[in-house]
């Protein structure tokens, strides 16, 4: 078998491995709701080109292709953070060939080859193929034009292989955050600079936008450059997945001797205190449980001290997302998971009658309790006068009732057990879950509808009382929508069950 074949091979492997999935009903039924929200994006795209073909059209200042490349670091920024959302490491890729007698990167390759052939690259080019017709195409060359499209196609897949790099070290350590925020801080140091005449953000754009003069005046130096980086980040990338796979496969368990605390004034709390402790311990020495705890303060407190200290955010709308967003942000990164990490020892669970209704319970009074972390990181926003106490109570309530109502749906639904510790090699990719992608699109996008329809009818503090009032409903009836998912639960359970089982 060549390397061609064997490539063929192991890509339909990953293939068929999607098709197989536990997951693959339930993730066709929440696909709709991803072509919908991706077909609006493109839509979006096509107008934002529009815009600037317009924009580019009527200067006598800049040429079309200098004003797209004077905004390309915005543009390959976005494009860098959107796919935190849509794009994945490798998962259970090397495990399954370790003992075949096949090229130790033949798996990694594989991947890499996938990731730079996904059609997902091609998403900018809704706003590319457009601004290219209106205002490119009938005043250049059609070499040029081409030349464009290339230059933007490469540019676009070294971003690719830069995210998979930083995404591999986040998973290792938070601290890797400084990779790419360092990287993008060099990127705008021309802000700061002070070249002749143009100064701050208008020495920034000029800066990009020589590129755009590069081309036109046929200088090869912008596609050699970023050809050959693509090439020098293939490499850097294949050899740091294959290193941190391979750790997670030769991992070696140690066991390190250290003050263990009870909880004890937990105990009072009969069965319910016990899951309690559970739900702390488990964050506290599990090493995925841990980093989504820590990847959502450090969301809050920087979007609390953004909103605080800057303009950027003052609008009704953002002011209302952004308060929703910072309060629900830990239950859409651990609540939407409910019930996969217990999938690792699900079958002890299931020994004793109501077991999972305590369990249940016990999380929905931790992540209630956990609302005063955000509410606190929140309150330089009151003291700057930027938001109002009564707000911030308003939307805590209703996510400890409304929102954490509609994530502990999932409970039901999820039957993936998800690692406490290792992440490359994991059977379950839970990322892949479209219904809870289609969750947290409700638990998001309801209240962002209800609060913004009150504030234009009857104004800001009647919504925030409405908001409240919802809020405490469902806090009072937890017992009864708890009750119900238990049930629901109990019905699927052998079925979850199993799941659970093989996805370990």
């Amino acid at each position: 078998m060549n390397k061609l074949e064997l490539f063929k091979t192991l890509r339909l492997h990953r293939k068929l491995a999607g098709k197989r999935a536990l997951n693959y009903n339930q993730n066709k039924a929440g696909k709709i709701t991803v072509y919908i929200a991706a077909s609006c994006m493109l839509l979006y795209l096509v107008f934002i080109a529009i815009a600037f073909s317009l924009i580019t059209n009527k200067s006598t200042d800049v040429t079309p292709l200098e004003f797209i490349f004077g905004i390309s670091p915005f543009v390959l920024l976005v494009d860098f953070l959107v796919r935190f959302m849509a794009q994945q490491t490798p998962s259970q890729l090397v495990k399954p060939y370790t003992l075949l007698p096949i090229p130790r990167y033949a798996c990694i390759n594989t991947f890499l080859a996938t990731s730079l052939l996904n059609t997902g690259n091609l998403t900018w080019f809704a706003m590319l193929v457009p601004f290219t017709l209106m205002s490119i195409l009938f005043n250049y060359s059609i070499w040029i034009t081409f030349g464009f499209l290339f230059l933007w196609w490469i540019m676009i897949l070294v971003n690719s292989q830069w995210y998979l790099i930083c995404r591999t070290k986040i998973t290792d350590s938070q601290f890797w955050w400084g990779l790419p925020i360092g990287v993008y801080a060099l990127e705008a140091i021309p802000v700061i600079l002070h070249l002749g005449k143009d100064k701050g953000w208008e020495n920034f754009f000029n800066l990009y936008a020589h590129i755009g003069t590069m081309i036109e005046r046929g200088n090869p130096l912008p596609f050699l450059t970023v050809i050959v980086l693509l090439f020098i980040i293939i490499y850097i990338n294949r050899k740091i997945q294959y290193a941190h796979i391979w750790k997670e496969l030769s991992k070696v368990e140690e066991t390190h001797l250290h003050k263990v605390t009870g909880f004890t004034f937990l105990d009072k709390y009969g069965e319910i205190g016990q899951y309690l402790k559970l739900e702390i311990k488990s964050i506290l020495r599990n090493k995925n449980p841990r980093k989504s705890f820590i990847s959502g303060t450090i969301l809050v407190l920087m979007f609390s001290l953004l909103i605080s200290f800057t303009d950027v955010y003052n609008d009704s709308f953002s002011t209302n997302f952004w308060c929703i967003y910072c309060f629900v942000i830990f239950g859409a990164m651990n609540l939407i998971k409910v019930m996969c990490h217990e999938g690792n020892y699900m079958d002890g669970l299931m020994v004793h009658k109501e077991n999972i209704l305590s369990l249940l319970k016990a999380k929905y009074v931790f992540y209630c309790l956990f609302l005063l972390f955000p509410f606190l990181l929140m309150l330089p926003t009151v003291f700057t006068g930027k938001w109002s106490l009564f707000m911030l109570i308003s939307y805590g309530v209703f996510t400890a009732g409304f929102q954490y109502f509609i994530l502990f749906q999932m409970a039901v639904y999820n039957k993936q057990t998800v690692p406490l510790n290792t992440k490359f090699i994991s059977k379950g990719n839970i990322e892949n879950n479209y219904f809870q992608f289609a969750a947290e699109m409700v638990a998001f996008l309801i209240p962002m509808v209800l609060v913004s329809a009150i504030q234009a009818l009857f104004g800001n503090n009647t919504s925030y009382f409405v908001m409240f009032a919802i809020g405490i409903a469902f806090i009072l009836a937890n017992n009864l929508w708890l009750r119900n998912i238990y049930n629901r639960l109990m019905r699927r359970r052998y079925k979850n069950l199993e799941s659970f089982r093989a996805s370990r």
